[in-house]
């Protein structure tokens, strides 16, 4: 029997999780509580309405026979995310290769309750691969809109190229998403990367756009709570840009910090006060609770985001959670920053990472990294830009170059991880990094104090944020203006640096053939407004077999 004439019930493959029970939460005051602020942001319905999908739909983690399919319903008003409330509700889904789902190849249901915030997730297998689905949820009469979807080719495939969106850091009081929505216009994704801090934690007003919220958080309270993220999470996917986005491709996601907590690491985090706030593991654990529920992600290893895909023989793509298993973060210029104890990955991690690495038979080797792995030094900026760029880095403002809670905070891992590429001949390694607000195309040094004598061991594009605070924000200069005398200062004082631009927002599109893999850079003309164009300003690529980048002057 063919995929196309399978039936998939829903009670298998799907994800479903199971509320702790510290975190049992007194329906009636929670929905109290909770349903103004939420409801606000939630499109308006009647009090009798059927069944709603208000956070649209998802799916994620193409592989070459599957994909995972995602949605939120509300099945009565009061059901709100992170309330608690509302009845068990069955959702059915269908799978087609037809956008008017006229010839469905697989179907099922499965329930939504309370338990999981009324998330549900379908675990499709017995797909065909490199092919466009499309699929729909249903409850009560209501339909979702109808989404695409695509596999991921045959592990053996030859494939000729491959296309990604590349997002990270979308802070929702610091603007609109456009970002989300020019990719979302492309239409030719395989599919996008998520490289952290989907969401943020803090409180309204405590992070905004140079310091203006441009639309309040939900809630208004910094997230500590399961209710708390969960809500979070639900503003968030009542975007309509992200809800576009999502419509036209699968994501594949990581975590960073800001689905924590500032500068999360395994005991704790900057913005987590133990004990006022709770216990950082509770904390930690109704984070990721909510993380898995509201995102198109498969829980990986240890109920974290490491995880590999592989699209052929074409590319595979390692992705890390730099969170879960890291050291506490070094005190700038200390010398435990080289301490071979302290770790970014965890040992486990660090291992799988390298095993994959070296028994990949794919042209291309890319590392979903959610903070910067090439080496940084500040170098010899003023001291007007030097204090706003160390706040941004979370360094002393004392002139001390480095950033601890990057890989320069763990040299050692760095080291082991470059030492092992160089030594096993693994070349065309591409790591593809968010985090930090800027973009960037680095070489990646094995010792940068003496590049370019030293060899590079792989190359690293940064995606700049969509919408959070970069250098020039927090100066409050014109766009522009900081980049134009930080940027050559930064470039001469690390050679392995072909281009920073600390001052613009925006997106990165990722083309990948057997001959190179290209990152165009995309800037948005103003995060602030909710209709802002993008255009294109420059393009990097690694040829195959250089583990060196060089500039392009056309977009893929």
């Amino acid at each position: 029997m063919t995929s196309r004439n399978r039936s998939f019930e829903a009670s298998k493959g799907l994800n479903s999780l199971s509320p702790r029970r510290r975190t049992v939460v007194k329906a009636a005051a929670a929905t109290a509580v909770l349903a103004g602020p939420l409801a606000a942001g939630l499109p308006a319905r009647a009090a009798d309405q059927a069944p709603a999908f208000l956070h649209g739909v998802a799916s994620g983690d193409p592989l070459p026979d599957g994909i995972l399919l995602w949605t939120r319903v509300t099945p009565v008003p009061d059901a709100i995310p992170g309330s608690g409330v509302g009845p068990d509700t069955e959702v059915s889904w269908v799978v087609a290769t037809d956008k008017a789902l006229t010839n469905i190849v697989a179907k099922g249901s499965l329930t939504a309750t309370a338990a999981s915030d009324h998330t549900v997730k379908a675990d499709i297998r017995g797909l065909e691969p490199a092919t466009d689905y499309w699929f729909r949820f249903s409850a009560g009469g209501t339909d979702s809109p109808v989404a695409r979807t695509r596999t991921a080719p045959a592990a053996d495939a030859r494939v000729p190229g491959l296309r990604f969106g590349v997002v990270t850091c979308a802070n929702w009081e610091a603007g609109y998403f456009a970002a989300y929505r020019h990719l979302a216009a492309r239409g030719d994704l395989d599919a996008w990367l998520h490289l952290g801090d989907y969401i943020y934690e803090y409180k309204s007003g405590e992070y905004a756009a140079r310091g203006t919220v441009v639309r309040p958080h939900a809630p208004a309270n910094e997230i500590i709570t399961l209710a708390d993220y969960r809500i979070r999470h639900g503003k968030y996917k009542t975007d309509p840009d992200l809800q576009a986005l999502h419509l036209k491709a699968p994501v594949v996601a990581i975590w960073d910090d800001h689905e924590f907590a500032d500068n999360a690491w395994s005991g704790g985090a900057v913005n987590h006060t133990e004990g006022a706030e709770g216990t950082w593991t509770a904390r930690k654990a109704a984070a990721k609770q909510a993380y898995f529920e509201w995102m198109p992600v498969r829980p990986a290893i240890e109920g974290t985001t490491y995880r590999r895909l592989r699209f052929g023989k074409l590319a595979d793509l390692s992705l890390l959670d730099l969170r879960s298993f890291r050291s506490q973060q070094a005190s700038a210029g200390s010398g435990s920053v080289d301490d071979p104890n302290r770790t970014i990955t965890g040992r486990a991690q660090l291992d799988w990472l390298k095993a994959g690495l070296k028994a990949s038979d794919t042209k291309w080797r890319l590392v979903g990294n959610s903070v910067m792995i090439a080496p940084f030094v500040i170098g010899s900026l003023t001291a007007d830009l030097l204090k706003p760029l160390a706040k941004l880095l979370d360094l002393p403002q004392d002139g001390i170059g480095i950033n601890t809670d990057q890989w320069d905070g763990y040299t050692h891992d760095r080291r082991e991880l470059l030492d092992h590429l160089r030594s096993n001949a693994i070349g065309n390694t591409v790591f593809l990094t968010g985090d930090i607000h800027m973009s960037w195309a680095n070489d990646v040094p094995v010792d940068a104090g003496t590049y370019p004598l030293s060899p590079s061991a792989a190359t690293e594009f940064v995606i700049t944020s969509v919408t959070s605070d970069n250098l020039d924000d927090i100066v409050k200069v014109p766009e522009g203006t900081v980049s134009a005398v930080a940027a050559p200062l930064i470039e001469a004082a690390n050679r392995h640096v072909h281009w920073v631009d600390t001052d613009r927002h925006g997106y990165g599109v990722l083309d990948i053939t057997d001959d190179r893999a290209q990152m165009d850079y995309y800037v948005l003309s103003d995060r602030t407004d909710a209709n802002a164009t993008s255009r294109w300003v420059r393009s990097y690529r690694t040829r195959s077999g250089t583990q060196k980048v060089e500039r392009t002057y056309d977009p893929v």
